[in-house]
């Protein structure tokens, strides 16, 4: 039996080759994006499933839900992979707004999509939920990011989207102990170089996929909450 796959954000970067990936290995994917030509697109260089979804819409995630309903009847993994990266200005000129902005992509995008699709999840014999976090999102790194530089060389005080990210791992952790049939999992993939942060990053896309697709096709009895990135553990 194929594997279902739920990706969002699958046009570009992290989520096209983590995509990719799946699709290569026999996954069926559906390819999320808010753009319906740049889905569509995507999806076919894939050989995905295009899925139209703004995770930011109420409407456009349950229609999203739906639509993976009425084809597949269930989700073995859904994939939170969309983000923002937010404003990069100091913290204290940073407004309420601003991280409203973000923590609406990066929080409540997942929030919406992860309660549309619980109930596909629950039609899987190992349903895994993946959250693609990042370590600059760890509280035990941002108390002391110099302790810490080995598993985070390129901290950065980003206080929207440091803090989205915290508390997206806080929904990793409660969805675990909520739901304790789902394999709940965020992961950080490292500083990768994508649209996200102007391809600034210290590795390809194919690296940092790599840890994505690690969690997502780890063994079954794989227990969580965790929190993991390319060389194992990383701390909440």
């Amino acid at each position: 039996m194929t594997t279902i796959t739920v990706i969002t954000g699958a046009n570009k970067g992290l989520g096209y080759e983590t995509a990719r990936r799946l699709a290569e290995a026999g996954h069926t994917v559906y390819a999320g994006a808010r753009d319906a030509h740049r889905g569509e697109q995507a999806a076919k260089a894939l050989g995905a499933r295009p899925l139209l979804i703004d995770i930011t819409d109420d409407a456009s995630v349950a229609a999203a839900a739906d639509q993976v309903r009425a084809e597949a009847g269930r989700v073995d993994v859904l994939v939170n992979n969309a983000g923002i990266a937010g404003p990069a200005a100091p913290a204290g000129e940073l407004t309420a707004a601003d991280l409203q902005q973000v923590f609406d992509t990066n929080v409540f995008g997942a929030v919406r999509t992860t309660r549309a699709f619980l109930p596909l999840l629950q039609q899987a014999a190992r349903p895994a939920l993946v959250n693609v976090s990042s370590a600059l999102g760890s509280l035990t790194i941002n108390a002391d990011p110099a302790a810490h530089a080995e598993l985070l060389p390129a901290w950065a005080p980003l206080l929207a989207y440091n803090s989205s990210k915290a508390a997206l791992n806080m929904l990793t952790a409660v969805y675990a102990q909520s739901f304790p049939w789902v394999r709940a999992v965020s992961v950080d993939p490292g500083f990768t170089a994508t649209d996200l942060n102007g391809h600034q990053g210290t590795q390809s896309v194919e690296e940092g996929a790599a840890a994505i697709v690690a969690a997502i096709t780890a063994e079954p009895g794989t227990p969580g909450p965790a929190f993991v990135g390319a060389n194992g553990p990383v701390p909440w």
